[in-house]
């Protein structure tokens, strides 16, 4: 389902077409039924990618779209997507995550670094089912203004139907990252290791993280959804070898929570 910030960007899109057929052509796209989803994730999580210590985050959940065909299988992981292309068994289109910022407020381990600023990651993803029961799907985005690298993230999930209203699921995820983004969030440069007291580390492009996930998805009600999940990430690479990890942090990252969103219906 698009999300609030695609509908924005389609609307744009139309809005940039010339006199009367911009117009008409917005007001049929905005005609027709309509979901919004809203609700509330908590979860425990590292402090910071990359940190030993875990804390509490309370995150809000709003999704805005036009009612149609539900994808297959949705995952915690999947960043906002909008389908292009869609044959019942292979998924493409854009796909946008917000990055957030990370500065020495967030946690002591952090002070003397540069902070890195809030910014977004756009670009496409592909999902493929090669059976009933296994989604895989790839995303690969480019950093705007917080970073500059390029990430891939992979993800192969094997879901199951336990009853009509429960789904579980589980499988291994994958993330690979340029050397731009490796700086940013790892590396440390001679003034960063005066000030913060980590030792130098330039690193290079790479393998970033291995790991797993699962869920449990309940449908509550026709309309609320709740979900129990759990992630273990092993950072790698030039993520695991950085001085921010081996001195301060740990390659070893867990995330658990729980979350609820509930649907409405309308039509424009």
């Amino acid at each position: 389902m698009p999300s609030f910030k695609t509908t924005l960007a389609a609307s744009a899109i139309v809005a940039a077409m010339p006199g009367a057929a911009s117009a008409n052509a917005l007001f049929d796209w905005i005609h027709g039924d309509w979901k919004l989803v809203v609700g509330a994730t908590g979860m425990v999580a590292p402090d910071f990618e990359g940190s030993k210590d875990l804390m509490f985050r309370a995150l809000p959940i709003i999704s805005l779209g036009k009612a149609g065909p539900e994808a297959r299988f949705t995952s915690r992981n999947d960043n906002i997507s909008l389908s292009l292309f869609d044959n019942g068994r292979v998924r493409a289109g854009a796909t946008g995550k917000i990055v957030f910022q990370r500065d020495e407020d967030d946690a002591d381990e952090l002070e003397g670094l540069d902070e890195v600023r809030w910014g977004v990651e756009l670009g496409g993803f592909a999902e493929v089912y090669p059976i009933d029961w296994l989604r895989v799907r790839g995303e690969l985005r480019h950093g705007i203004r917080s970073h500059s690298g390029v990430v891939a993230d992979v993800a192969v999930d094997a879901f199951m139907d336990v009853t009509d209203t429960v789904r579980v699921s589980a499988g291994p995820r994958i993330s690979w990252a340029t050397a731009d983004y490796f700086e940013a969030y790892y590396g440390v440069d001679a003034s960063e290791s005066v000030a913060s007291g980590l030792s130098e580390y330039d690193p290079d492009g790479g393998l970033k993280s291995i790991g797993i996930g699962g869920a449990y998805d309940w449908q509550t009600t026709e309309k609320l959804t709740t979900s129990f999940f759990a992630e273990y990430e092993r950072l790698m690479g030039s993520a695991a070898d950085s001085s921010l990890v081996e001195e301060e942090g740990s390659p070893n990252q867990f995330t658990f929570g729980v979350s609820a969103a509930y649907r409405f219906d309308f039509t424009m």
